[in-house]
């Protein structure tokens, strides 16, 4: 049993040493914060980002550093899990990707808006987060958009737009992402034109797929549909 002068000593004691304690873990944190969010790549670009993501109001959505709502994706790695070509696409024209299933608001972005929301993405999923968010465990989720597919001797070289965008959702020679199905043989299963078809509008060959409409230019239609049927 403490006497009075005792509990009066150890109830100080105790305050100014957790009160250092916390005092100093506040300076400690503080410190680290520059090189950890490697504010140094902070850019213009970056900023203007984080004013259209505020100005929008994104957050009534998202989650960001696992700050915001629930209802939409949390999006600190967003760049590292679909890259920066996809989220290109997608920013302008949700709807367009997955007709009739996205809720993303369509907000008619301009490129350099589109431009400055990359980057502002791109610097938040830099930021030395200690491991959050930790990657989901209950399902498998897509690789790196940017995962590199590389040819077989004497192979034709993959297209810019596969690289980038494709091997999101989809696998070719065990890399790739896992959402859509693989692409191995995918030459055999086709004909060009009818290949050509699906890539132009999925939703016109196959009403309600989950194959998202990319809005493909003939160019990246020919180039993606070349290469593709060289996969047998």
């Amino acid at each position: 049993m403490l006497s009075k002068s005792q509990a009066r000593s150890f109830f100080l004691f105790a305050t100014v040493g957790f009160s250092g304690v916390f005092l100093w873990l506040t300076v400690d944190t503080v410190r680290q914060v520059p090189a950890r969010s490697h504010e140094e790549n902070m850019n213009a670009s970056v900023i203007r980002g984080k004013e259209i993501w505020e100005k929008n109001n994104c957050m009534g959505c998202h989650t960001i550093l696992g700050e915001g709502a629930y209802y939409a994706p949390e999006l600190t790695k967003a760049v590292e899990r679909r890259g920066e070509a996809w989220l290109r696409i997608f920013l302008k024209d949700p709807q367009a990707m997955y007709p009739g299933r996205r809720k993303m608001v369509q907000y008619n972005f301009t490129e350099e808006e589109i431009t400055d929301v990359i980057a502002f993405l791109d610097w938040i999923g830099k930021i030395d987060t200690n491991g959050f968010p930790a990657k989901p465990d209950m399902a498998p989720v897509a690789v790196a958009a940017a995962a590199t597919v590389a040819p077989a001797a004497g192979a034709v070289a993959p297209p810019a737009l596969f690289t980038q965008v494709c091997v999101a959702c989809h696998s070719l020679g065990g890399s790739g992402g896992v959402v859509g199905p693989a692409l191995d043989g995918v030459g055999t299963r086709y004909d060009r034109d009818g290949l050509r078809a699906w890539l132009d509008n999925p939703q016109s060959v196959k009403p309600g797929t989950a194959m998202p409409d990319l809005n493909l230019s003939a160019s990246d239609l020919d180039a993606l549909t070349d290469f593709l049927m060289t996969q047998r």
